[in-house]
């Protein structure tokens, strides 16, 4: 009786250790990129939130795979895989007031962008932004980070960007200009799933 009740816990002890294996590798999420145009460090982990870090988990949802869905109030980007899946990252998002909503679509996605302030943000906010009208080059330095991914509807440019950031520290805040910043390993991440012509949903409360 004493080997039955044994081997079960052992059983038990392999199974929980399978579970635990099969989670995310967060140091291998985060680790250095050399080879990028402009090599990343790595990120340390305990300036990430356990719950902002990349993972796949369940997730129901009536969009077909290949579909991003930005939860705007839960700080959370889910790019949809199907049969129940999701990667999901943490994220950053627009303050009050400036916020997209509704259905877009990929129309284009960019490595290492350069950055120009719209007109609307140099009217808001000149001492600020003034000084960047003509432009910054992409860089470990740029806003938008080491990936773009621009939002379109009906052919147009909405002006609204999922991009990566130079502030890891924003990650699950309100405070950019409208668009949705990710970690810069996380927007790689998505930039190689996501295709242009894709749909992105973006939730509001």
């Amino acid at each position: 009786m004493s080997l039955t009740r044994r081997g079960l816990l052992l059983s038990l002890s392999g199974l929980l250790a399978g579970c635990a294996a099969s989670g995310p590798n967060h140091a291998a999420n985060y680790a250095a990129r050399p080879a990028e145009q402009f090599p990343l460090p790595a990120m340390p982990l305990e300036r990430i939130k356990p719950e902002l870090r990349r993972r796949e988990v369940a997730y129901e949802t009536r969009y077909e795979a290949g579909t991003v869905v930005i939860d705007t109030p839960a700080r959370r980007l889910y790019y949809v895989l199907g049969d129940g899946r999701a990667m999901r990252y943490g994220i950053g998002v627009g303050r009050e007031g400036y916020a997209l909503a509704g259905s877009a679509y990929i129309g284009r996605k960019a490595e290492w962008p350069s950055w120009t302030p719209t007109a609307n943000m140099i009217r808001r906010d000149p001492e600020r932004n003034l000084r960047y009208a003509g432009g910054v080059p992409g860089g470990l330095h740029n806003p938008l980070g080491a990936r773009a991914v621009y939002l379109y509807r009906n052919g147009h440019d909405t002006m609204f960007r999922i991009h990566g950031t130079n502030q890891p520290q924003t990650i699950g805040q309100a405070v950019s200009s409208g668009c949705i910043r990710m970690l810069n390993h996380d927007v790689i991440d998505l930039y190689e799933r996501a295709e242009v012509g894709g749909r992105v949903i973006v939730l509001q409360a």
